[in-house]
């Protein structure tokens, strides 16, 4: 089993390789500290030295590609989230409103799928599980419920219009 003492000995190299790859000190340090971690919490490890290092130097690099994907999958949901945002902040308030009120208006079951699915972002299959019906079903009541919505949607806005228009 290697031993903390083993581990000390290669600390300089670990250091070093961790600088290399890092963008900052303090990652490295904070690499270098997580691979330990890991080291010191699995079984497995190698028990002779010379195996230890190159193990422990790919413990390294996996754990600084790990971290380089979540900063990458945070930075794209980030982004994601602003277009969103900055999308809701440039909507129509009053199409929003109208949705809603024609939303209240579409029977309890159409509601149900379009709030699993289009709102709550569920996929067909836990929707399915949620209403306890097929996957097909739940793929017609979400394709008959969006067009009920448009209809009673554009209906409102037809009427909204033939409205302004005799004004």
């Amino acid at each position: 089993m290697a031993s903390l003492t083993q581990i000390e000995v290669l600390l300089p190299e670990f250091r070093a390789y961790a600088t290399a790859i890092c963008a900052s000190s303090d990652d490295a340090e904070d690499l270098v500290q997580d691979a330990i971690e890991r080291a010191l919490r699995t079984d497995n490890r190698p028990t002779v030295l010379d195996e230890l290092r190159p193990w422990m130097f790919r413990v390294i690099r996996n754990l600084h590609y790990d971290e380089l994907r979540k900063r990458r999958v945070r930075r794209e949901y980030l982004a994601a989230e602003k277009r969103l945002s900055d999308e809701a902040g440039t909507s129509d308030t009053a199409r929003d409103i109208l949705i809603r009120m024609a939303f209240e208006k579409l029977p309890p079951d159409m509601r149900d799928v379009l709030c699993l699915v289009d709102i709550m972002g569920l996929k067909y299959a836990e929707a399915a599980v949620v209403m306890n019906v097929a996957n097909g079903t739940v793929m017609s009541r979400i394709s008959r419920a969006r067009k009920a919505l448009l209809a009673l949607v554009e209906g409102s806005d037809t009427k909204a219009e033939k409205e302004n228009s005799k004004r």
